[in-house]
Order: structure tokens, then sequence, then C-alpha cells
């Protein structure tokens, strides 16, 4: 419960202890939820909480998806404590809540065969075993469609938009650790779900881009093993067989390529695409299911992120990444020829999704200075319109920092990108404290946008925040997304290195006061920081990271686990298991020398609390000063908007007594 005093209880706690001979009053605190363990934390005052309280309320506009009739949208933005999803029936209209539970929603949709009832998916605490539930008109409580003792996901709608396409897949039970895990495929009308047919069962879990013919006889899908690694299958909807296309015969043998983003051609003799099997990038192309022949178009040397085509199968719109700035870029399907650019506001776009009559186009933008809003793009006159007004209240956006590009050479001479946002010199003068925000994934980028409650580090206390794309990162190619793999990890920690040696170089920069922070992967990165550059940091924060390769390859959940043994390596190879020992920072913890912080959610599936418990004790145990925040209703990170706000003022604390010398700025 979050106890902010009010102006007349402040002023009865002054007059009594200026009675009792006080030179000041006490001053009320944050008290946490009881969700919420907390070890080490100093109290919170209240007027902390008050005072940074705009910089908690931003509420950003996500697409959930279109009306399958009318031209109306269902976004997913927050209510209260937690996201849920709202209907906006036209440009810039209120929006209408729709679902309202304890637990987020962010992924819901009208169902085409009976509008007025809502399909949508949800998680408990954290945990990701999503399950589909069905929201019928008028009705309270939603039906649950699926089975609760397994994980879901939706995975694709049928051509004639009256059954869904579900994979499901078993999770762990306490105690138990299995191998070998499958994808059941399942076809569900949502309106009948005992009579859902069960059509396919998939080895592994890393099936994805599922698609549908226009005849309705064939799906087309990617087999993930790595951000490197896809194969693309198609299957036959009555039988379940499959045939692999990409890689083709004609495909040297033992080069593995990604291939991503599938649609059929409307003639169902081709595939769209995005791959990488000619080159270093993801390039949109066009392949041909009789004679194999691929056919690229469209830019070179960026990434093609999105390619989404309409359902009449004519036009189809691509996002690219261009310097880490999505541009939405549209193309004629039957000429593959590129069509006049829309005029999209500044800011970065994503999640295209077309209205089932193919005049409409809708996405979403985000900047430095908007939070994420919804916009749609009408093919006639190609008019973009925006949707959803996402407002900074109480605060002038204009003042926020716009992220700015930087590069420096790592230890093998290469360069390493990043952004930086710099406070405002004449508001902070002389060189300013730095907060390193490393990325998760690995296969993930930072990129210049809404930087949220980041913005209260940058221009109320003076910080610069620099977000590093180090080796290991996307957007620069497979080569470079590759150059962290197996027993290359530490290189990516290094670039780190390289990076305080730019800092200190930096005439505004103060290289004496830098904090690293991260999240999931990133958390392990600014472990890894902290026990190779101890010295050189004044504080890392470790927020669902990982401590121990070999116990959370053991522990994550089964579904995860070959995924992501491609990535850091097999623990059950006793040399690959010797090294991921050695470089673990919970083995290298007598090295931290400065101030921790760790964060972690109770239910997560992905990065195991143990993790943080290992690091945690062992830590201390070698008498480094640590911090602990676990929350036991939360997962991979902290999705309670009064979770998010204890967090965010401790890490203001932390930032207080590492880089600020105890105070606010």
């Amino acid at each position: 419960m979050l106890r902010t005093p009010s102006a007349r209880r402040v002023a009865i706690l002054a007059a009594a202890a200026l009675a009792a001979g006080c030179a000041t009053a006490p001053e009320e605190t944050v008290s946490p939820n009881a969700h919420l363990r907390i070890e080490g934390i100093p109290p919170v005052p209240a007027s902390l909480a008050a005072k940074v309280a705009p910089y908690t309320e931003f509420r950003p506009r996500t697409l959930a998806s279109w009306h399958p009739q009318k031209h109306e949208i269902v976004v997913a933005t927050r209510a209260k404590s937690t996201t849920q999803l709202f209907d906006v029936r036209s440009p810039l209209a209120a929006p209408l809540q729709v679902t309202d539970f304890a637990e987020p929603v962010r992924f819901g949709a009208w169902w085409p065969a009976k509008p007025d009832t809502l399909i949508f998916a949800r998680d408990s605490g954290g945990n990701e075993r999503l399950q589909l539930y069905r929201l019928d008109p008028g009705a309270k409580e939603p039906v649950l469609l699926t089975d609760p003792a397994r994980a879901h996901q939706f995975l694709a709608i049928n051509r004639t938009r009256d059954r869904l396409l579900l994979g499901s897949t078993d999770v762990d039970r306490p105690g138990t650790r299995r191998e070998n895990p499958t994808l059941d495929v399942t076809l569900m009308d949502p309106l009948a779900p005992s009579l859902a047919r069960k059509i396919a069962t998939l080895p592994g879990t890393g099936w994805g881009d599922f698609t549908w013919s226009f005849d309705g006889f064939r799906l087309a899908m990617t087999e993930y093993r790595s951000v490197t690694d896809t194969t693309v299958w198609l299957m036959d909807t009555a039988t379940g067989e499959r045939r692999r296309i990409l890689p083709g015969p004609g495909d040297p043998a033992g080069r593995t390529m990604a291939s991503t983003q599938l649609s059929f051609s409307r003639d169902g003799r081709g595939l769209f695409l995005t791959t990488d099997r000619d080159g270093e990038f993801q390039r949109a192309a066009y392949l041909d299911l009789a004679s194999g022949r691929l056919e690229p178009f469209g830019p070179e040397n960026r990434d093609v992120e999105e390619l989404a085509l309409a359902r009449d199968g004519r036009t189809l719109a691509m996002i690219v990444n261009e310097d880490g700035v999505g541009v939405l870029r549209l193309f004629d399907a039957d000429t593959r020829r590129e069509l006049p650019r829309p005029q999209v506001p500044i800011g970065t776009a994503s999640n295209l999704q077309w209205h089932a009559d193919s005049t409409a186009l809708a996405f979403d933008l985000d900047s430095a200075r908007s939070p994420g809003d919804v916009y749609v793009l009408e093919l006639a006159g190609n008019r973009v319109s925006r949707w959803t007004e996402s407002k900074v209240e109480g605060l002038d956006a204009s003042r926020f920092a716009v992220q700015a590009p930087i590069e420096w050479k790592s230890f093998d001479d290469r360069t390493i990108t990043g952004f930086i946002a710099r406070p405002p010199a004449e508001r902070f003068p002389g060189r300013r404290p730095v907060m390193i925000r490393i990325h998760g994934g690995p296969e993930a980028q930072a990129r210049p946008g809404f930087m949220g409650r980041w913005n209260y580090y940058v221009n109320e206390l003076g910080l610069a925040v620099i977000e590093p794309n180090v080796r290991g990162s996307t957007g620069y190619g497979r080569t470079f997304v590759s150059l962290d793999n197996g027993a290359k990890r530490e290189d990516s920690v290094r670039d780190i290195g390289a990076l305080l040696d730019w800092i200190a170089a930096q005439s505004d920069l103060d290289a004496s006061r830098v904090v690293v922070v991260g999240g999931s992967y990133g958390g392990y990165m600014a472990l890894a920081v902290a026990t190779h550059y101890s010295d050189r940091i004044a504080g890392a924060i470790d927020i669902v990271g990982i401590a121990n390769f070999v116990t959370f390859l053991e522990r994550t959940e089964t579904y995860r686990r070959d995924l992501r043994r491609v990535e850091y390596g097999d623990e059950r190879d006793p040399a690959m298991r010797a090294f991921l020992e050695k470089i673990s920072p919970v083995n290298n913890a007598a090295k931290i020398g400065k101030p921790l912080f760790v964060v972690h959610g109770r239910n997560d599936p992905r990065v195991p609390w143990t993790e943080a418990e290992q690091i945690v004790e062992t830590a201390r145990r070698h008498g480094a000063p640590v911090w602990y925040l676990l929350a036991d209703n939360e997962g991979h990170g902290f999705a309670k908007k009064d979770n998010a706000d204890y967090l965010f003022y401790a890490t203001i604390r932390f930032l207080q007594q590492t880089v600020l010398g105890g105070s606010g700025g």
C-alpha cells in the first residue's frame, strides 16, 4: 500500500515535531504491498513517491486487433494496475474498457463468426502459461477454452475465419525435468471448444509464423532453432503431413539460414517471406514453391522486420530497420514494386495488422516524446491517421531527451554502437553520472524511442543513459549476432569494458560514477560487468537475470531449454558445462566489490527465481552490499503497476546512494 501524506497530515506532523523541540518532522514512507519481499532496501520517503508520480502514469496504447467487420480497433493499455483491452470505435475516440481482471490482458479479438464475442488470452502471476478465454456478451466471467495444465499460444485464424489454430505444450511440474518437448497443433471453434481437432504434433517447441493458403488446404510454418537457423515447412491440413521447402535441395549443405514472416501468394504458387539465405540481413523475398527459386526484392543491407500481406493478397506492407528506426513501406504483391511511401509521423512503426477488407492497415508508433499510439493507413489516398492519443499528463514531453547514436572500438577493433540520452546541460553542468542499460535477448536491439520512467533519471536526476548494442545484438547482420555464441560469451562483456573506456574519454561524463543495469540476459551482463569491472563501476542492478548458466539451463521451462542451449551451450556436454560454470557470475561473486541490487519475480518460467537467490546469498557471503526485491505475483519482469512503482522508487534510492552522493541530483 502506498501511503502518500496529505498536506494537512504533513502540517500536523510538523507542528507536533516542533512542539516537541525537533528540528524537522518525521517523514512518512511508502509501505510496500504484501507481495513484495524486501531485503536491504532503505525506506522510501513518501515525498519521493509523490515527486516521481507523473513519471509512473504513462499509458501507451498498443494494437491488439481489428474488429472483424467494422473499422474499429481493440487496443491494450493500462487500466488501474494492469494492462487490459479497450475498444476504440473511431479515430481519437475515448477508449471503452472491454476486460477488467487482476491479471494483464494484452491480446484479444472480436470473433468473426460472432462479432460481439471476445476471445482473449492471459496467464496467472506472470507464469506465461497462457490460456484462451471466451467472453460472451453481457457475461461477467469468461469461459475457459483450454487445458489449464498446459501452456497455449494463438497461432493463426483460418481463411473462412471460423476456426483458430492453437499451439499447446506441456509445462514442468515441481521436481521434474523433461527432454524432447513437443507442440500440439489444434483447430478449434471457440464457440464449440469440445469439438476441437488436433491436426499435428510437432517435434520441439520453436514453431511459428503459421499462415494459411488462400484455398485453406495448406499451412506454411517455420521451425526455429536459433536466430540464424530456421526451416520453412508446408503442411497438409487434412493429413498433418509436412515437407521441407527451405532450405531447399539446391541450398548448400551445412549452411544455416533464417527465414520468417511467411504469407502465401493469392494464387498459392509461392510464399512471401524474409530470409538471410543470400546475405547478412533479413531481406524480403518471393519463394516459388514449384521451382524453389527465391526472388529477393525491396531494400538491401537492412533487416526487414515485419512483412504483412493484405487479406486480398494484393498489397504487402513491411517494416524496415533503418538505423534502429522501424520504417513502414508498401509494395505491390504481384509485381513486387514499391508503392508510394506513406507519410508516417516521426517514430518507429511496428505490429502491422491489415483489416479484413484489405483497405486499411493499423500499426503501432512510438517516439522519444510519445509513449506509443496506434495509427491507421487508409490505402485510398495513402492517408495516415492517429487513432489513439497517449497523453503525457503533468510533464512537458518536449523536454524528454532524444537518444543520439554513438560508437566505440572494442578489444578486437570491432566497432560497437549504441545510443545515449544526455541530460540538459544548462540544468546539469559538469561531468554527469552514467547508467548503462543493457538489453536482454541476447538477440535483441537497443533502439531509439520512448524511454518511459527512464526520462526521470535523465531529466530530474541528471544522469546520462547509454544503451549499447554489444555483439550478439540483432540489426547488424547474421555474423554480428553470432559473435557471442557459446565459448565467445564473455566477448560481449568486453564490449562493455571498451564502453567504459569511451565514457572516460568524454568531457561531459563521469567515469567514476557508472551504474550498469540489465534485465534477463541483460541481467547476466550487469552481473558479469560487476565481476569483471568492479573497480570501474559504482553499482549494478540485475533484473530477472541469469546468475548461473548451468542451473538456469537445468531449471528453465523444458519448452524453452533446447532453444537456449543453441545460444548458450549444452550443459550436458562436460566441456561446455565446465565453461559455463567458469563464466557464471555466481562463481565469480567474490569479485563483486560494489553495491548490487537484485530484482526477480517468483513465477518466472524463463529465468527461475532461484538464480536471484543464488547471487544474493553468494555475493553477501563475500561481503558485497546487496539489495533484494522479490515479487511473488510476478514473472519475467514486473507487470503490475504497484510492484513496478516500488521498483522505480527503490532504483532511485539505489542511484542516490551509489552515484548521486545520497542526494536526488
